[in-house]
């Protein structure tokens, strides 16, 4: 082809001719636009390929072309012609960014600082501050920002965006210490942390992710329940929300930890139940039905503080752990996502001085201890973190590494109730053996008690079914346990204490101060030789009987012969006892489903 010869200009593309942007003869320039189709909708240019002369027009608006079709034929400029200049097509940013650049700009804190100035001068912090703290710097990302309450039929959309952003809820995904999370938390700075219309959606758009992707959910639980605001959708009352359910389905798949600050009323509290672990800060409300619900119950007129202090609540056993504020339950959480995990630490970690094992169990058979100290020396160091610590006092109940290793441990505590099973205690056991089965974490259990508690006050709580529970959950644990038996392992509570019986754990042992008997020794003998103790005569010769009896129960009981009859399977010396679990927990594996 000759460099004179005329140049077709085909089309991109199948469509119609949308308007001819040039005139025969006219001069173009390479990239000059000639005409524009339309094609599905969309504009499509047809540019020059070079500079040239319009020599002819096949097409006029209107006109449907196929692609490939001839639509102009260009002459291109002979030798001493200049061609204008080539068209640069000029980099305009879209006017769309500008809108969302000033949408962004009313999500943040500083769009609102009356609202922001309240909360720090009560001494708490923005939802957004409390997930900044949360996650690692950077990994946030959000869902469902733009949304606004449903109430555009009602009040102006501007107003909406400054006043409801979010609708109330922040939700995403981020990372703790590296591991991917989901993170819900309400604002209480928007309409009192109500639970909207779109809120609702946001979040069954969240726990449907978690649920997939299996991440850990850490809710931030502040407000009320249903906003009666709310008035732009279709419905009368709502009460086929699915929210409840899908955050409940997810208990015992991943971990769910609640953080409650201020007051959690009606919805918020229903999703706060639902957690692994409960955290509420110190002087928090927590209640099914605020002072609204209460009064329009007919129930009487109830300040928000009374309605569920958190000192009652936690020794109700409905909190686990009651920080001081949010920043201290920021931090656990983040401790306890780790714990929960199951992953190791990278740091094997360090127990405390072994040797004082050896001192801390007293030679006086009931004289009492703290076995929170046996717990600080055996396991790593600054790990132990105590569960639940105003309910059911009789055991210890904790989370802690070993090596490491996240593990759950169970210790009967003697300063209360000489660490016999009452109902509180027995559903603060199963509460702890539910978490370990869920999120496989070794359980381990230290054993010093009379047994369950009795009498008719005791009784009257439903010790039967609690104490039942406490034997069916244990019948159905999947993961590890290893028991130590510190001292007293009688009747029915230790065998409870070790899994059902002292052979279901993969290892059973006792310190050298471990003594066993059906029930305590000192009613056993008065039980079964009530007789022989009758016949003798009242005073030293009766009282130097009971103690001969005695003697021989508790040499009978003693943890050596326990062993050598294969009730136990070890007796360590106590410095011995991080090692020992150590070297059990390392051959056992969790049983599966």
């Amino acid at each position: 082809m000759s460099a004179t010869a005329p140049i077709d200009v085909p089309s991109p593309v199948q469509g119609a001719v949308q308007a001819v942007d040039v005139v025969l003869g006219e001069q173009v320039a390479a990239g000059q636009v000639l005409l524009r189709l339309d094609c599905m909708k969309l504009e499509v240019p047809l540019t020059a390929p070079q500079a040239g002369r319009v020599l002819h027009l096949a097409v006029a608006v209107g006109d449907s072309v196929r692609e490939g079709e001839p639509l102009v034929q260009l002459q291109p400029l002979a030798a001493h012609e200049a061609p204008p200049p080539a068209l640069v097509p000029v980099a305009a940013v879209h006017p769309g960014l500008a809108r969302l650049t000033a949408r962004r700009a009313l999500l943040a804190d500083a769009a609102r600082p009356e609202a922001v100035a309240r909360r720090h001068a009560q001494g708490s912090r923005t939802a957004r501050e409390n997930i900044t703290a949360l996650l690692d710097a950077g990994s946030f990302t959000e869902y469902g920002a733009f949304a606004v309450a449903a109430q555009r039929s009602r009040r102006p959309l501007e107003e909406l965006q400054r006043q409801t952003p979010a609708d109330g809820l922040l939700a995403g995904t981020g990372t703790v210490a590296g591991r991917p999370v989901a993170v819900l938390a309400y604002d209480y700075t928007v309409l009192a942390g109500t639970q909207g219309v779109f809120n609702h959606r946001k979040a069954d758009r969240l726990l449907a992710i978690a649920e997939r992707e299996r991440l850990p959910v850490v809710l931030y639980a502040e407000g009320g329940g249903g906003r009666p605001g709310d008035v732009d959708w279709l419905g009368v009352a709502g009460l086929d929300c699915t929210t409840f359910a899908r955050f409940a389905a997810l208990s015992g798949h991943v971990p769910l930890i609640g953080i409650a600050a201020g007051y959690c009323f009606a919805g918020n509290a229903a999703l706060l139940g639902c957690c692994d672990l409960v955290l509420a800060t110190a002087g928090s409300s927590l209640g099914l039905g605020g002072p609204a619900m209460i009064e329009g119950g007919g129930l009487g007129v109830v300040a928000p503080q009374d309605v569920g202090p958190v000192a009652v609540l936690a020794a109700a056993g409905a909190v686990d752990i009651v920080p001081a504020d949010e920043t201290e339950a920021t931090a656990l959480a983040r401790t306890l996502l780790g714990l929960l995990g199951g992953e190791p630490a990278a740091d094997a970690g360090v127990g405390g001085d072994a040797d004082t094992l050896r001192t801390l169990m007293p030679a006086q058979r009931n004289a009492t201890y703290d076995v929170a100290a046996v717990l600080q020396t055996v396991f790593d160091a600054d790990s132990v973190l105590e569960l639940r610590a105003t309910q059911g006092r009789a055991v210890l109940t904790a989370l802690a590494r070993l090596g490491g290793r996240p593990v759950a441990v169970a210790a009967s505590q003697v300063r209360h109730g000489a660490g016999a099973l009452d109902a509180p205690a027995c559903d603060k056991l199963v509460h702890l053996m539910n978490l370990a089965d869920a999120h496989g974490l070794p359980l381990i259990t230290f054993v010093d008690t009379p047994g369950f508690m009795v009498g008719p006050a005791s009784e009257a709580t439903g010790m039967l079914r609690h104490a039942g529970r406490l034997f069916t959950t244990a019948a159905r644990l999947r993961v590890p346990v290893a028991s130590v038996v510190l001292r007293r392992g009688y009747g029915l509570g230790a065998m409870a204490l070790t899994a059902g019986h002292f052979h279901a754990p993969v290892a059973t042992a006792a310190w050298p101060s471990g003594e066993f008997g059906a029930m305590g020794l000192e009613g056993a003998v008065r039980l079964g030789f009530r007789k022989e103790l009758a016949a003798a005569a009242p005073g030293a010769e009766r009282d130097a009987l009971f103690q001969r009896l005695l003697g021989e129960a508790v040499a009978r009981g003693e943890a050596l012969n326990m062993a050598s009859h294969l009730e136990i399977d070890d007796v360590i010396d106590p410095a011995e006892t991080r090692p020992w679990l150590q070297r059990v927990l390392h051959s056992a594996t969790m049983r599966p489903r």
